[in-house]
């Protein structure tokens, strides 16, 4: 085969790293929501929800790398002219395809630039999908069954989040080249997790005793919120690398959002850690006065949700002022739910509810900001065509929830009328790690059956199992 050096460069060696660790890093967020959920689950479930998270990130990331990056790379077969754009991006890019199949040095360059730097994208893009049914199980956990699960997160990977990808998150999408902007994957992972959880959660019910006592669950209660610190500490540390790696590097011409937008490093970093300390700031306040200490933990979450749209063409001060607004949004949008008997109190006021107004605020702070193209492009896919505005933000928000909404409603509903969707309430109360696994983590819940078999138990020790087992099933 031909040998083409320019696409092993250290220039491209360069680009490789760049996105390796930002691939990686979106492997970091998984573990951290499995974190979250470690702290916040029933102990009863933590081994299934462990199990699910990541067998269904798993599931997701296949469906992305078999064939689901061909769509998002149809937008660049467009705005190219390439004959039948979308069968050939497929073609391309499936797991048999010639651009997965063939090492960088041997693809001429005239047919794929930087061909190294896109392969390694690709694995991005995977992680992209692997987070984001990371987060759709975070909101349906404790009670639904895996086969929906996996099912679901099979169809996220391989046509539902690579599609809104392609309208919404890229530079020449059918949305972008009209004004709608990204840059942290907003739409993609935030909008579209937190619709599908809304979906999602409507069909499924409330958890046992989440809204009102109930005698036969245990407790709803966290049961150690410093593992959620280790979580969230996590998030904040991949970001910054998951947000550098939303963009592109051009030796000697600087760095540009997804969209081409005109962008920085220093200035993106500058942002995403003002967004930080505005979150944090009224999270906090809102902690202290509700006395609920996870908001001042999740408050640097909310505020980087709320402005991940901007962080590659706002203003630092601009940041730091939209992401105070984060954590109020998010608890705003959680005393809704609880009043329409939504129990997830976490992806949608977190993810949904800061992700669809720091969207739909940026078409107003960036409102004519150049963005959308290719380097070379003409007509409407020419470079800096497009210009940020209010409306085509909130069209790229809808067009997100429809396309979340509605395949979930119809799976949802498939297997409601077929298999069932949520475990049975016998096996909610006897916990899925006891349903699926044959194990439990409330070893002294046993004390009865030891009781009853006459063995040897210390007074003193009796009192104690005794006391626990009762503290645990009050809560």
């Amino acid at each position: 085969m031909r040998f083409f050096g320019d696409q092993v460069s250290s220039s491209s060696f360069f680009g490789d790293l760049f996105y390796t660790v930002g691939a990686v890093s979106v492997i970091l967020v998984v573990l951290a929501l499995g974190l979250v959920d470690t702290a916040l689950a029933r102990r009863k479930n933590v081994l299934d929800t462990w199990l699910q998270k990541l067998l269904a990130a798993l599931i997701a990331g296949l469906g992305t790398l078999l064939g689901g990056y061909g769509l998002w790379q149809w937008q660049f077969n467009s705005a190219l002219g390439v004959h039948n754009p979308l069968g050939q991006a497929l073609s391309d890019w499936w797991i048999g395809g010639r651009f997965q199949t063939t090492f960088a040095q041997n693809i001429d360059p005239r047919i794929l630039p930087g061909a190294d730097v896109q392969q390694i994208f690709l694995i991005f893009f995977v992680t992209f999908s692997m987070a984001t049914v990371a987060l759709i199980h975070t909101g349906a956990m404790e009670r639904m069954k895996p086969l929906p699960l996996y099912t679901m997160a099979f169809v996220i990977g391989l046509v539902l989040s690579p599609l809104v990808g392609y309208f919404c998150w890229g530079s020449v999408g059918p949305l972008t080249v009209h004004g709608t902007h990204d840059f942290d994957g907003v739409f993609p992972l935030y909008i579209f997790a937190g619709a599908w959880v809304a979906v999602l959660n409507l069909r499924l019910g409330p958890r046992l005793g989440a809204f009102e006592s109930s005698p036969t669950a245990a407790g709803m209660g966290a049961q150690n919120q410093g593992i959620a610190t280790a979580g969230v500490l996590l998030i904040l540390f991949a970001l910054p690398f998951i947000a550098l790696g939303s963009g592109y590097v051009i030796p000697g011409r600087g760095f540009f959002g997804i969209s081409y937008t005109t962008s920085g490093w220093g200035i993106v970093l500058t942002n995403i850690f003002a967004a930080y300390v505005g979150g944090a700031l009224s999270g906090a306040l809102i902690a202290y006065v509700r006395r609920e200490p996870m908001w001042a933990l999740l408050g640097p979450v909310a505020g980087a949700v709320i402005t991940g749209t901007l962080f590659d063409i706002g203003l630092p001060w601009q940041v730091l002022v939209v992401s105070l607004f984060g954590p109020p949004v998010a608890l705003g949008t959680a005393r809704l739910l609880r009043r329409v008997r939504i129990d997830d109190p976490k992806v949608i006021p977190l993810a949904l509810g800061p992700g669809a107004v720091g969207a739909i605020a940026t078409g107003f702070i960036k409102w004519h900001t150049k963005t959308g193209g290719l380097p070379g492009a003409t007509g409407k896919y020419a470079l800096g065509h497009a210009a940020i505005t209010p409306w085509w933000q909130l069209l790229g928000v809808l067009l997100t929830i429809g396309l979340a909404a509605i395949p979930c409603l119809l799976l949802c509903v498939i297997f409601e009328r077929s298999s069932g969707l949520r475990v049975t309430e016998e096996q909610e109360i006897a916990g899925l790690d006891e349903t699926y696994w044959d194990t439990s983590n409330f070893g002294d819940e046993r004390l009865p059956e030891l009781e009853r078999d006459g063995s040897a138990i210390p007074a003193a020790g009796t009192a104690a199992l005794r006391t626990n087992a009762v503290t645990n099933a009050t809560h």
